[in-house]
């Protein structure tokens, strides 16, 4: 699943707030117990690993001039909650990437 995430920050930015919250993703699964591992293998690119609920998640951040590109990838048996998936990275991601940062 690839989204795109309007954003009107400068780069350094993006990352920064990236970053610094990257933490808070564990509350965000269901379940209560979530690992989340992240690295940054370029300098714009975040590279992202859940494990819950006996399941892993991957994927990338991809930090561009005026969006972000998240790319997932979901096992078999998370697939039907794709749409649901979607909708909360791009509720959450927008939220993040305001102006203020707050969200």
């Amino acid at each position: 699943m690839i989204i795109d995430i309007p954003h009107r920050l400068d780069r350094d930015e993006v990352k920064r707030r990236l970053q610094s919250r990257i933490g808070e993703l564990p509350a965000h699964i269901p379940g209560g117990i979530a690992e989340v591992s992240s690295s940054w293998p370029a300098p714009d690119r975040m590279a992202i690993a859940v494990g819950a609920l006996g399941q892993q998640v991957t994927g990338t951040i991809d930090v561009h001039e005026q969006y972000v590109r998240l790319t997932v990838v979901l096992p078999a048996a998370l697939s039907f909650m794709g749409p649901l998936i979607e909708a909360a990275i791009r509720q959450k991601g927008e939220k993040l990437l305001l102006e203020d940062g707050r969200g």
